[in-house]
């Protein structure tokens, strides 16, 4: 049987979830995505049996191919995009529930689009690159106070909230400055009028900082199903 002890991963993973919102004295709700990119839709039926019901995709076309792969049971599964959307494949947006990386306001003007299209706005988190990392993509904080007016007049999306990544390798305060970063670009939507509650941020090597920093959604792929074939 695929990914054994499932379950127990995700208890331990839990517990220590909880422990550290005590730490962090935010008080806030955390969901757990199970992140499958390069695995099949095994992982999704054994991250779903284990009581994770958010599944996190990098690629729009890895998802299509496996959302009709999973077994009945895990259909209910929330499916969250997580990486770079090209404006063309905004169409598929409706197989899924959240978009984690609205990275660009033209990607905006286009998810827009596509909400008002359908006749339902399209829940999104906006990707703020707080480390200001030039291989990764995102909004810069400098430009959030004015973007998040902006939005407030597109009314085919719905700001949720923020997602941001923290560089590879980095110590703790370094961590702690992205991720209270990434707080503060939350409350700038917020003050502009969002409804902005989401706060999606930390991986498997480094959640529990993110949850103690007021992570609402942690992304985590390895430290529940192992290492992927690359």
């Amino acid at each position: 049987m695929p990914f054994q002890g499932m379950e127990r991963r995700v208890a331990e993973i839990r517990s220590r979830i909880d422990a550290a919102v005590l730490r962090g004295g935010h008080g806030q709700v955390v969901r757990m995505i199970a992140v499958t990119k390069t695995h099949g839709a095994d992982a999704v039926d054994a991250a779903y049996d284990a009581g994770l019901a958010d599944v996190g995709e990098n690629k729009v076309q890895e998802a299509l191919d496996k959302q009709p792969l999973v077994q009945a049971r895990a259909r209910a599964a929330r499916w969250h995009l997580i990486g770079h959307l090209q404006r063309n494949k905004v169409k598929h947006l409706g197989a899924f529930w959240l978009l984690h990386a609205l990275d660009s306001a033209r990607l905006a003007n286009a998810v827009h689009e596509f909400g008002v299209a359908r006749g339902t706005p399209m829940d999104v988190l906006l990707q703020v690159n707080v480390a200001g990392e030039a291989t990764k993509g995102g909004y810069e904080p400098s430009e959030l106070e004015a973007e998040a007016v902006r939005l407030m007049g597109l009314p085919g999306l719905r700001i949720r909230g923020v997602m941001t990544m923290a560089p590879f390798d980095v110590d703790e305060g370094t961590l702690r400055t992205v991720f209270s970063g990434a707080r503060a670009a939350r409350d700038v939507l917020r003050r502009a009028g969002h409804d902005a509650v989401e706060l999606s941020m930390g991986m498997s090597g480094d959640y529990e900082i993110a949850v103690e920093e007021g992570a609402t959604m942690v992304r985590l792929g390895t430290i529940l199903f192992g290492a992927r074939d690359l």
